[in-house]
């Protein structure tokens, strides 16, 4: 990306953040609390999602057969079934049966996708949006930015203020319940002089043809009863075996939304239905609604043939991925959004139905936290879509030095990569000639011109205040040292993993680590592990990330195989063991590291838990703390071992409910995000300078939260195994 690439793009950031921001992080964060709160009252939450995602994995295994069923159901039923191949086919089709007449739609993504509006009217017809968020970007020419709440970005009085500019009014409406009543006043006579009802479908259960149809408003069902011809656009993804299977959807699509137990209307329509219309000539006793279904591909069989996108067919466009994102919770789908998805599942299909190049626009903007992975219903791998599409853009940028760049780097990727992703990709190397050259290097680094070049070239933000490099690195230090444990006489011996930032920069955290365990009666030893793949999969260079995966396995093989436990202090690293190196690594590799592997504070909570001597450690005497957990500790549900020991020990902690810090690895780094990693912060900050928290110790597991707590406070954050060093205050 080109500075002035990076320039437009930061300010169209801000200018996001600054006309829009307020109302996305109002509305999201009221959903996303919603969310925690209705599935928190399903006992049985984890079950209806396994069910949930195996009845879409069976469904897309067998979509061929499952569109042919549903065909021949529907037609059965007197209706009319149309297969379109791509948008184009789409709206041919729509638009030969809609005719010129006037139009009423339900909301629907689909509809936004193929620009159905556009093609009608541009045939003649009048067609009106009767989603009160839908009508509202109708009038106001604009794009959704939520796929749920579309209108999630403006405010009550922006709304009344585009009513009144509109309409004009004699008595303008100002209240949500006056601007409601005006537009189902409005529409009210739209449907009732319409021809042609639209909807999407959530879900089309194959048995029956029948359309599962989940609204908030009921507009739906009133565009479908007060007309002669229904048309339902949906994707061919939205198909599954049986009405049976739409129990566990039902339960899960408006809690995991919206926060909604149920949402106001679910809708099973088995078209064509035969009540009376709202117009003049009601329909006769014998007659029946012209009924078309037409089931879209637009990319969505590709997909499905693709072993990396085929997740997102499993979505069910609940939105869960965008209100549980820290950058979307910022910006919204205006920012975090393509031609017409928004939010983490957006790379997928955005990728899957308008190309990759739609998908790169706002691709950077997931960081691969992971957060959303618990949230979504079907258990997609959200981060992972997001970093095959990104991985999948770098190989198609070729640059006019491949040849000597792939010769040079110390990467496994091919040139033509953007360079600053491939500069923070390789942050191992760069940690360790740092290191090598310290202090040197953190002299010529902060000096004005090398940030002034750092910025111009590589979009490293010259606000942000780069690592300090220390000169003898962790491993080196350890290998001095030693162990001071008798191996022999060990309650257990363990590998603590060394990560490139405890490695090199905060040097002090892994120290800390091995003086804890030690004093725990642990062996502990360190080897030169290398970086665990995190900053190259961070960039999309999945080839560097599995390289990098496999020499650290190599390197903490002995240890597994002998039954030893790995400890990890940065989080991030611990879920690429997890998670990551399941598709990194082979499966036997993989499972065998993952079993062995834990948090360092997981891991002293294990060893107290288990008999060792909690008097070992220094007493917190009540020492107040103000603590933040890591996104991904978060995820693997880690943050309770750290709270638990922190309150054995004596302190006096409070946790921050603020699930990110903004930060997010190379991210806040960035020129083009500075401003919004930090208005992410900012929302941390406020939590830890209340005067509850104002003059409490700092303490964060993650090193992106060290790093972004130490640029917004006054006050040096510390990683919490550092609170049970006895030497903490010393070097």
């Amino acid at each position: 990306m080109s500075a002035e690439n990076r320039r437009r793009k930061a300010e169209h950031i801000r200018h996001i953040l600054d006309t829009e921001g307020d109302s996305v992080q109002q509305n999201t964060r009221v959903f996303n609390e919603g969310r925690y709160e209705s599935t928190g009252d399903l006992d049985d939450y984890e079950r209806l999602k396994d069910e949930a995602r195996a009845i879409k994995e069976d469904a897309i295994e067998r979509l061929p057969e499952l569109i042919d069923e549903v065909t021949e159901a529907v037609e059965a039923n007197g209706g009319t079934v149309y297969l379109a191949d791509d948008a184009a086919d789409a709206n041919r089709y729509i638009t030969e049966v809609v005719d010129g007449r006037t139009a009423v739609k339900s909301k629907s993504m689909t509809s936004e996708e193929i620009e159905v509006n556009e093609a009608i009217e541009a045939d003649g017809a009048d067609v009106w949006e009767t989603d009160l968020a839908e009508f509202v970007l109708q009038i106001a020419d604009e794009a959704p930015s939520h796929i749920v709440a579309p209108a999630i970005h403006k405010s009550r009085e922006e709304i009344a203020a585009l009513f009144d500019e509109v309409f004009e009014p004699e008595d303008p409406p100002e209240t949500a319940e006056e601007l409601t009543r005006f537009a189902r006043e409005h529409l009210g006579e739209k449907i009732r002089d319409a021809d042609v009802g639209m909807t999407g479908a959530n879900f089309v259960t194959a048995d029956t043809g029948t359309l599962a149809l989940v609204t908030s408003e009921g507009n739906a069902r009133k565009c479908v009863q007060a007309t002669d011809t229904h048309v339902a656009v949906a994707g061919v993804e939205k198909v599954i075996p049986s009405v049976e299977d739409l129990q566990p959807f039902v339960e899960l699509i408006g809690r995991s939304g919206t926060g909604q137990d149920i949402t106001s209307y679910v809708s099973l329509l088995t078209p064509p239905t035969d009540s009376p219309t709202f117009g003049d000539e009601a329909l006769g006793s014998g007659d029946e609604r012209d009924f078309h279904l037409v089931l879209i591909d637009n990319g969505r069989m590709e997909m499905r043939d693709d072993d990396q996108l085929r997740e997102t067919l499993y979505c069910i466009r609940c939105s869960a991925c965008a209100n549980s994102c820290a950058n979307f919770q910022h910006v919204g789908g205006h920012a975090f959004g393509g031609e017409t998805y928004s939010g983490g599942i957006a790379t997928g299909w955005e990728a899957g139905v308008h190309g990759e190049e739609s998908a790169a626009e706002f691709n950077d903007l997931c960081t691969g936290c992971s957060r959303c992975v618990n949230q979504c219903p079907v258990k997609i791998d959200i981060p992972w879509i997001n970093t095959v599409v990104r991985d999948r853009i770098n190989r198609g940028t070729d640059g006019d030095l491949d040849f000597l760049v792939e010769g040079l780097t110390p990467d496994a990727d091919p040139g033509g990569i953007d360079l600053q992703k491939r500069l923070f990709g390789n942050f191992d190397t760069l940690a360790k000639l740092g290191s090598a050259f310290a202090p040197l290097s953190n002299w010529v680094a902060e000096a004005g011109p090398a940030r002034s070049v750092l910025e111009r070239t590589l979009g490293v933000d010259s606000r942000r205040e780069l690592p300090r490099f220390e000169r003898e690195s962790l491993v080196d230090w350890f290998a001095d040292r030693g162990s001071r444990v008798d191996p022999d006489a060990a309650r257990e011996r363990v590998t603590l993993y060394p990560d490139a930032y405890t490695n090199y920069v905060r040097t002090e955290r892994g120290k800390a680590a091995v003086r804890v365990l030690e004093s725990l009666g642990v062996h502990v030893d360190v080897p030169a592990a290398g970086e665990s793949g995190r900053a190259p999969l961070s960039q999309g260079m999945v080839a560097t990330a599995r390289s990098n995966a496999e020499a650290v396995y190599e390197s903490l093989a002995p240890a597994v195989a002998a039954g030893r436990d790995v400890v990890v202090i940065e989080p991030s690293d611990l879920a690429m063991f997890h998670r990551e190196y399941g598709r990194l690594l082979p499966t036997e590799e993989h499972e065998a590291l993952k079993e062995r592997s834990y948090e360092v504070m997981e891991y002293v909570y294990g060893l107290l838990e288990n008999g060792a001597d909690l008097g070992a450690l220094p007493d917190g005497d009540g020492e107040r703390i103000a603590y933040h957990s890591h996104c991904q500790q978060r995820t693997l549900d880690l943050e309770p071992y750290t709270t638990a020991v922190l309150d054995d020990a004596g302190f006096d902690v409070v946790t921050s409910d603020v699930e990110c810090c903004g930060m997010a690895g190379s991210f806040g780094y960035k020129s083009e995000y500075y401003d919004l990693s930090v208005d992410v912060g900012e929302t941390l900050a406020d939590q830890f300078t209340t005067d509850e928290t104002a003059d409490r110790t700092v303490v964060a597991s993650g090193t992106s939260c060290l790093e972004q707590l130490d640029a917004l406070l006054t006050r040096r954050p510390a990683h919490p195994v550092r609170l049970l060093d006895a030497r903490r205050d010393r070097r």
